[in-house]
């Protein structure tokens, strides 16, 4: 099973229906039904319960929503060794870089994101959720490609 970290404009895709949320939806769904092992930074909880907040969730829908994660992804926890070596990535935002730090640590496969360009110089490989999809041989109707 394929291990990955989904990055957190992933899961705002998906909950917002933004940008390719059909693509991030499939690869939340593969989660799911465990077809993937999915992974989330610590961090990124914190940030994505202030997105809902401006998303004026009501308290049941954002309670749901945050279980939902955390019942269905692994939440990685950033140490102080990950992000003493995030400050000496090659990554240059810090917040990036404490992803890669983490995936790498976590010997994760890929980082799923939308913002490839932020993991250029990633150790771990980043893809958006339509690349990994092809690369897995998924497609959108849940068949093989």
């Amino acid at each position: 099973m394929k291990k990955i970290l989904l990055d957190l404009n992933i899961i705002l895709d998906f909950l917002n229906k933004r940008h390719d949320h059909v693509s991030a939806a499939k690869v939340f769904d593969l989660c799911i039904k465990k077809n993937l092992k999915g992974h989330m930074c610590s961090h990124e909880i914190t940030t994505l319960s202030y997105f809902l907040g401006k998303e004026h969730y009501s308290q049941q829908k954002f309670k749901k929503t945050l279980l939902n994660i955390l019942d269905n992804f692994t939440i990685i926890s950033a140490i102080e060794s990950v992000f003493r070596k995030a400050l000496d990535s090659k990554i240059d935002d810090f917040e990036d870089a404490v992803i890669e730090e983490s995936a790498y640590k976590e010997k994760l496969e890929c980082i799923i994101t939308r913002n490839l360009d932020d993991f250029k110089k990633s150790k771990v490989p980043a893809y958006t959720a339509g690349e990994f999809l092809a690369l897995i041989g998924v497609d959108l109707s849940g068949g093989a490609v």
